[in-house]
């Protein structure tokens, strides 16, 4: 695994932790805008491993389709890209 990954791993596990931590917030009728600072800490935390991801997945996936030559590879693979960044923009 190379450190982009390792670094998103660190992240989503900081975000299940914080979600854990905002369960237990709710159940416990804390005040609502302790728990939504938690939650966007939880967004933050996945809108980085989201960007780590990606930057990966350019950096090697997505070089190595278009360095093959394969017009085929290279439309498939633009096309996942625009799929999730229209999934992310949602």
């Amino acid at each position: 695994m190379n450190i982009k990954k390792e670094k998103a791993l660190i992240n989503f596990k900081k975000a299940q932790s914080l979600i854990s931590k905002i369960n237990k917030m709710v159940e416990e009728d804390k005040y609502c805008i302790d728990i939504m600072q938690q939650n966007l800490a939880v967004i933050g935390l996945l809108k980085s491993a989201h960007q780590m991801l990606m930057e990966n997945h350019l950096n090697t996936c997505f070089k190595s389709a278009l360095e093959s030559k394969s017009g085929k590879k290279e439309e498939a693979m633009v096309e996942e890209i625009l799929k999730v960044t229209k999934l992310f923009n949602k």
